[in-house]
């Protein structure tokens, strides 16, 4: 599919709908991680990408954005979000969103997000921002970029990307951090985490699951154990695909 950032960029992804689906069905956005990664054609069987077969097969539609930040059109589209994660990157996804509700495709008062690592960042990122979605499952996201910098084998990336000072209270890193905006959140959000993450420390997934129940947002948090950034173990790979599946199936059908 294509469509229209509010910029004026033109934008693809991939769509997947209910078999024989002629009008609005629930949508959930499944957001790719890296950020400079990709949802690209074919069978999608890992990561949070593997939902989309098993969301459509019960009459939710899926919707895997390639936003401005991703691989596939060049170094200059691949560098377009540097300085400002969570900024045009986000504006991308809700503008397909957007564009599919307006096209018939996507019943607006049943929307899903969900996705790992930087897709995680952004279903954390997303659901401080909007309340339009009902249900929201995020995969080793970051949800503090400070305290992300400070536990991270991954340091220099954020510093590199965000081209931003990590100390600087003032900064990008306080401003595009979930928790801050923690009072803004009302979407039931389960957060999934392996316990023994370097990339993504497992705090961060711990920090916004506080932030939440502190809240009384309705959130789950669930930890795999001995697990990295990314579950290996089947056991853990079959536990992610179904719950996940069961907290936005049970949220967006009737």
């Amino acid at each position: 599919m294509r469509w229209t950032a509010p910029d004026g960029l033109r934008l693809g992804g991939l769509l997947m709908r209910p078999p024989g689906a002629t009008g609005p069905t629930p949508l959930v956005a499944i957001i790719h991680g890296g950020p400079t990664g990709m949802s690209s054609h074919g069978f999608l069987n890992r990561g949070m990408a593997a939902l989309a077969q098993l969301l459509a097969a019960r009459g939710i539609a899926a919707f895997l954005p390639n936003y401005r930040g991703s691989n596939g059109r060049g170094v200059a589209f691949a560098e377009a979000n540097h300085g400002d994660m969570g900024g045009g990157d986000w504006a991308d996804i809700l503008a397909g969103v957007d564009h599919l509700i307006a096209t018939g495709v996507a019943d607006p008062e049943r929307l899903g997000l969900c996705g790992w690592s930087y897709g995680g960042f952004m279903t954390m990122w997303g659901v401080s921002q909007t309340r339009r979605f009902k249900a929201a499952v995020a995969g080793a996201g970051i949800s503090n970029w400070v305290s992300f910098h400070g536990g991270s084998i991954l340091h220099t990336w954020d510093s590199i990307f965000y081209e931003a000072d990590p100390y600087d209270p003032n900064s990008v890193y306080a401003s595009r951090s979930a928790v801050y905006h923690s009072h803004k959140i009302s979407t039931p959000t389960l957060i999934l985490h392996g316990d023994a993450d370097r990339d993504v420390p497992v705090d961060q997934g711990r920090e916004f699951f506080r932030a939440l129940k502190d809240r009384g947002v309705e959130t789950q948090l669930v930890l795999y154990p001995g697990s990295g950034h990314g579950p290996h173990e089947p056991r853990h790979i079959h536990d992610v695909l179904e719950r996940s599946l069961g907290w936005l199936e049970g949220r967006l059908k009737d």
